[in-house]
Order: C-alpha cells, then sequence, then structure tokens
C-alpha cells in the first residue's frame, strides 16, 4: 500500500531540505503561494522562520489549516451570528 505522504525537496534560505507531507497539503501549499504571487520555497521559508515549536511539516499543515480556517471564517458581527451558529459551525466544519 502506497503512503498518502510524499517527501519533497525544498530550498529554504539557501539550503536544502526535505518536507514530508500528504499530497492534499502540497496542493494547498501551492494554491496559497501562487495567490500570495510567492514561490513555494518563499512560503515555507516564512512559515519556517515564523514556526515557534514542533518541525516544518507539522508547522507547514497547521498554516494551511489555519489559511482555509480564516477564509471560512464568518464575517457578521458575533450577534448576528447567533441565531445561525450551529449552521455556520457545521458549515465551517464540512469544509475542512
Amino acid at each position: 500500500m502506497k503512503s498518502p505522504v510524499v517527501k519533497r525537496s525544498i530550498v529554504i534560505a539557501g539550503h536544502k531540505t526535505s518536507v514530508s507531507l500528504e499530497e492534499a497539503f502540497w496542493k494547498c501549499l501551492k494554491e496559497i503561494a501562487t495567490s500570495r504571487d510567492l514561490t513555494l520555497s518563499d512560503l515555507v521559508a516564512s512559515i519556517d522562520t515564523d514556526r515557534r515549536y514542533g518541525n516544518l511539516s507539522s508547522a507547514i499543515r497547521l498554516f494551511v489549516l489555519d489559511h482555509f480556517r480564516a477564509q471560512n471564517a464568518d464575517p457578521r458581527p458575533q450577534s448576528a451570528s447567533r441565531a445561525s451558529g450551529a449552521r455556520a459551525t457545521a458549515s465551517a466544519f464540512q469544509a475542512d
């Protein structure tokens, strides 16, 4: 059985390193880099610089998760969203 984790080499700040991520995370990471007009290496270097703990693969997964959670955040004020809070929460989890 083939592992869903894919190991790729990437250059970060002039140093070559390997990062192991599931294909879905690689795809999302590339999408984010493109939307920000960054190279994949530049985006990963930024994630590496900002991480406070854990390994780089975990930091990338958390970055991607945070990115899409922020996109799916309900922009309405708290009081307006209370009536549909359960629906909004369900929608957010379905997007994951």
